[in-house]
């Protein structure tokens, strides 16, 4: 059985904020993608 962690209430109310934020989430859209793309990357250079 899974229990599910407390609520940090601070915690989501930042994020409330922050994705209202465009130029955050510019900045969490960007960091995404390079990660993506460097799995991408690094995937397709490894043999099978």
């Amino acid at each position: 059985m899974r229990i599910a962690k407390q609520t940090n209430f601070d915690k989501l109310e930042e994020l409330k904020v922050k994705i209202n934020d465009q130029q955050y989430l510019q900045v969490a859209i960007n960091r995404i993608a390079v990660k993506l793309s460097n799995e991408i990357v690094n995937r397709s250079g490894k043999t099978k």
